[in-house]
């Protein structure tokens, strides 16, 4: 009972002196069989077409109008970081739905010469609340030509989906680029925006 009881101390401490470096729990993301078969048949359903579309729509009047976009998003437009957030607190997705969207961003990534770097869980403590963070990230895939540039097409991509104790909070979706005279510049991030969603029939 002794050795059990100091186990049980030992974790609430690491619990409490856990950081976004130093977790509580690292685990790597596996999707299971019916994981896997349960997104094939989200891809082609409505859900994801809805929020495509409703993505494509809003990017489209962010390049315009960017105060005019749904309190639900937000667009980041640095020099080497561009992306979105999506407040999904705000808004009546399930968390089935935005796993799903977050592999599908994921996927499609992936179908523009990058590599995933790392697929990762994380759990660590904040001071008012237990956060869970699950990212894939990715990078584009090498190009070693001697005397030319190295390409970064648009850069090592970051997605994450938050949660605070367990409730959906946002879903992340970052671009960033290096400025360094050893690369290419990026290329434009309407373009990787376009490789999301392209393609949506509504």
């Amino acid at each position: 009972m002794a050795n059990l009881w100091s186990y049980i101390k030992q974790l609430f401490q690491e619990a409490e002196q856990s950081s976004p470096s130093h977790p509580v729990v690292h685990e790597m993301i596996t999707r299971s069989p019916e994981e896997k078969a349960d997104f094939a048949q989200w891809k082609e359903g409505l859900v994801c077409r809805r929020l495509l579309g409703w993505l494509s729509d809003q990017y489209a009047i962010f390049r315009v109008l960017p105060d005019d976009i749904d309190e639900a998003l937000d667009f980041l437009n640095t020099p080497s970081s561009k992306g979105f957030v999506i407040h999904f607190h705000k808004t009546n997705y399930s968390r089935r739905e935005v796993i799903h969207l977050f592999d599908f961003l994921k996927e499609k990534v992936l179908t523009l010469n990058y590599k995933a770097q790392i697929s990762d869980l994380r759990t660590y403590n904040r001071s008012d609340w237990v956060e869970t963070t699950e990212r894939h990230y990715l990078k584009p895939r090498p190009n070693f030509i001697p005397g030319e540039k190295l390409k970064q097409a648009f850069g090592n991509v970051m997605i994450e989906v938050e949660f605070r104790d367990d409730q959906l909070r946002n879903l992340r979706f970052r671009a960033t680029s290096y400025k360094d005279h050893q690369f290419e510049d990026a290329l434009d991030f309407k373009d990787l925006m376009s490789a999301l969603v392209g393609g949506v029939s509504r």
